[in-house]
């Protein structure tokens, strides 16, 4: 399949010969990036909210407003990764039908 315009003809040379680096450094982010959300993955507190019920635990004010806590700067760090990671990933596959040199 081949897209007349993706043509690299229309692209300075060095911007074609640099393809391959270009790649490498979106390979390295993606390890890097896919490595930093397994980890933060893993230290996020499960959160299991029908639990409390069998244990008699009972919800205070801070277990309600946690939107300045550890674990909900946690999540959005994990959500914004993760959006880092499609897109790196979407650019890689560009690269990939516009260059196969």
């Amino acid at each position: 399949m081949h897209f007349s315009f993706l043509s690299l003809d229309n692209l300075p040379g060095w911007v074609v010969d640099s393809f391959p680096i270009i790649r490498i450094v979106m390979i390295v982010l993606m390890v890097a990036i896919a490595l930093a959300l397994i980890v933060l993955i893993l230290f996020q507190p499960s959160s299991a909210s029908g639990m409390g019920a069998l244990t008699g635990a009972r919800d205070t004010f801070y277990s309600k407003d946690k939107s300045k806590s550890l674990e909900s700067v946690m999540k959005r760090i994990t959500v914004i990764l993760g959006i880092i990671e499609g897109v790196l990933a979407v650019l890689f596959f560009v690269t990939l039908v516009i260059y196969r040199g």
